[in-house]
């Protein structure tokens, strides 16, 4: 055998009796015979869920943590923008401008990372994708956005069952989360960030929404304020940009007070 040829399975014995025989194959080609990691089937049984979630969970953490992307910059935003859109293009220039600033000398910091479908999400991963940086993808299969967008790094592109698991890794390595424009699911991913924030589930990171307008029409915050449903420092909690250069410069102006994990590009200040 030679070095790297994998050692030969033996055949089995094969039984004179006919019967036997014919029982062996049985038994050989039977689910339960199926080595339990190799058994799509079980694996996908109700009473498996907890395994299947692990496994969401630990997969995409260890391919992170082999391409060595020590934190992210979430990006958000609808699905149905195209690139004719104004927003379509500030999300390209912002996912340009933060992999061109931080991606250096092999740090992979504020790595652009998002849901992985068209859109804005598209957007901001061609803007990392036509600098030469890496981009994520965390991508979820639906009825409509399944398949991922051209311009993720492929090592680095995952698809979920579970939206749970993916939304834990949209902020596990996040440091700041830019949010354009969208809908529901947009809406979803912004308010569970901002209240995992709020209740010191998570750490502070900057939450940076563009187009003031849009948001401000769509959301009134003040009126929760006067409600009471929530704090006027909660609103502290926003920041607003109209342009990817002013969204990039929240984040650095963030960042210009508070702690950076050793290693940072912002350690000794924005480049």
């Amino acid at each position: 055998m030679s070095g790297g040829e994998a050692p030969k399975v033996p055949a089995p014995p094969v039984p004179t009796d006919p019967a036997a025989r014919e029982n062996l194959t049985r038994i050989l080609s039977s689910p339960s015979y199926v080595r339990a990691q190799d058994d799509v089937a079980y694996l996908a049984r109700p009473g498996l869920r907890g395994v299947r979630l692990l496994l969401e969970l630990e997969k995409t953490d260890d391919f992170l943590n082999e391409e060595a992307i020590r934190s992210t910059v979430v990006v958000f935003g609808g699905a149905r923008l195209t690139e004719s859109s104004p927003w379509y293009r500030a999300a390209y220039e912002f996912g340009r401008l933060v992999s061109t600033t931080c991606q250096v000398d092999g740090l992979c910091d504020f790595v652009i990372t998002t849901g992985g479908g068209p859109g804005a999400m598209e957007a901001a991963n061609r803007g990392a994708f036509d600098s030469g940086a890496k981009t994520v993808g965390l991508n979820i299969q639906l009825p409509h956005e399944q398949w991922p967008n051209a311009y993720i790094t492929p090592s680095l592109c995952f698809r979920f069952h579970y939206f749970g698991i993916r939304k834990m890794h949209f902020l596990m390595r996040a440091k700041a989360l830019v949010a354009f424009p969208g809908g529901f699911g947009t809406l979803d991913e912004l308010f569970e960030t901002l209240t995992l924030i709020q209740t010191g589930k998570m750490s502070r990171v900057p939450v940076v929404l563009v187009g003031r307008a849009y948001w401000e029409k769509l959301i009134n915050w003040q009126f929760l304020v006067d409600e009471g449903a929530i704090a006027k420092r909660d609103l502290d909690l926003i920041a607003y940009a109209e342009t990817a250069a002013e969204a990039w410069g929240a984040i650095v102006d963030y960042y210009g007070k508070y702690p950076m994990p050793a290693g940072s590009p912002f350690l000794n200040g924005p480049k």
